[in-house]
């Protein structure tokens, strides 16, 4: 048996469970104190009644002959995939064909799967600070990994690379920085990838945050991207569903990705649970649409508060105008682990250190919205006393 030798040369530990570690270690030598927790990216919010009804309503048909299900398709059923087209792509003027879309347990699923269509020896440029799955992915795989830093001085968006990419990841609104582009800046983006025949994998998880009008919701906005970039999309954040599990992604005829992604599922994926799809669907109803944005208003109320509350503090922010992340640059010339410790120690406040998403995220913390507001409202008020 021979091991595949690139794991020897991922971090001993994934960032949360290193975060794990350390407040476990806190809470053993401090067992009374209440935790302020504003690093996980995990919501807090409960889902939509009619959400919970579609899935009680799933089960239940589950139990009667006329009604049971076995396996569901490998791309999803075809009423969750056409309701995804209706509801988020044709109101953009976007029209796809249900066979490009593909329903999945969710973008973390799909952002390294996705890595099965992609010989070795292809080139990636991933953005520096990143979602840490889409390094370890390629890392896994064997690739070549060009990192593109995303500094305060260039407003914590890329710059183009200098040479000719096979494969680009880009995550906007952001996770962790909560930067955003613009129709014209994602244009250079689309331009690129035709001019050297890239692909684009396009993280869109974060969309329903975006408040500005001039900030796209899908790469497919831009013309000639359905050629270059597929587009990965999560139920978990938008309708809260990081317990239910389902997302999408839709991979466009054009890019001749299509065939090689389906018959990627058919051998490795048996099909999102039926439940989970009745969810989704759910989603889509008015209802459901009227309770998930009630969530998001919260959600989107909450970073606004904490935006602007850790700017009272004297803390220098990034972010949570059109994404759900703050991210915030350490006082004192402290790194992000100390900081980290100084909020955690001093103000029993749970943050996730910058350079946990690569090196150029040295010196900041990221902030999540994803918390309960009174957390946050005692949070901001220990920060300012402590700190």
């Amino acid at each position: 048996m021979i091991l595949n030798s690139h794991f020897s040369e991922l971090p001993a530990h994934y960032l949360f469970h290193d975060i794990d570690l350390r407040v476990k270690a806190y809470k053993a030598q401090h067992p009374d104190e209440h935790l302020l927790r504003m690093g996980i990216g995990d919501v807090t919010r409960p889902l939509p009644r009619v959400i919970v009804d579609a899935m009680q309503q799933a089960a239940e048909e589950l139990a009667h002959e006329e009604t049971f299900r076995g396996y569901c398709p490998e791309n999803g059923y075809e009423w969750l995939r056409q309701a995804i087209i209706d509801h988020f792509f044709i109101p953009k003027n976007i029209h796809f064909q249900p066979d490009e879309v593909f329903v999945s347990e969710g973008a973390g699923s799909d952002l390294g799967n996705l890595s099965d269509l992609f010989d070795s020896n292809n080139h990636v440029a991933i953005m520096d600070p990143t979602y840490p799955a889409y390094v370890d992915a390629n890392i896994m795989a064997g690739r070549k990994i060009t990192l593109l830093p995303c500094l305060k001085e260039n407003h914590f968006v890329p710059d183009l690379p200098a040479q000719p990419i096979d494969i680009i990841y880009l995550c906007f609104p952001n996770n962790p920085t909560g930067a955003v582009l613009t129709r014209d800046q994602l244009r250079l983006w689309v331009e690129y990838a035709q001019h050297n025949h890239s692909l684009i994998i396009f993280d869109a998880a974060y969309e329903a945050f975006i408040s500005s009008p001039d900030i796209p919701h899908s790469i497919y906005e831009i013309e000639g991207a359905r050629e270059v970039a597929v587009e990965v999309h999560s139920f978990s954040k938008s309708a809260g569903f990081t317990s239910v599990r389902c997302g999408f992604v839709v991979v466009p005829f054009e890019t001749g990705l299509q065939p090689l992604w389906m018959r990627r599922q058919c051998t490795k994926y048996n099909g999102t649970a039926y439940v989970s799809q009745r969810a989704a669907e759910a989603t889509f109803t008015t209802e459901g649409q009227k309770g998930i944005h009630e969530n998001i208003r919260y959600y989107k109320t909450t970073a606004s508060l904490l935006l602007n509350g850790l700017r009272d503090a004297g803390l220098e922010v990034y972010g949570g105008e059109n994404a759900p992340y703050i991210w915030c640059n350490a006082p004192n010339g402290w790194d992000s682990w100390t900081f980290f410790e100084h909020l955690l120690h001093r103000c029993q406040v749970v943050s996730t250190p910058g350079v946990g998403f690569g090196q150029c995220g040295e010196g900041f913390v990221r902030f999540s919205s994803f918390a309960n507001r009174s957390d946050v409202i005692t949070s901001l008020q220990r920060i300012k006393e402590r700190l």
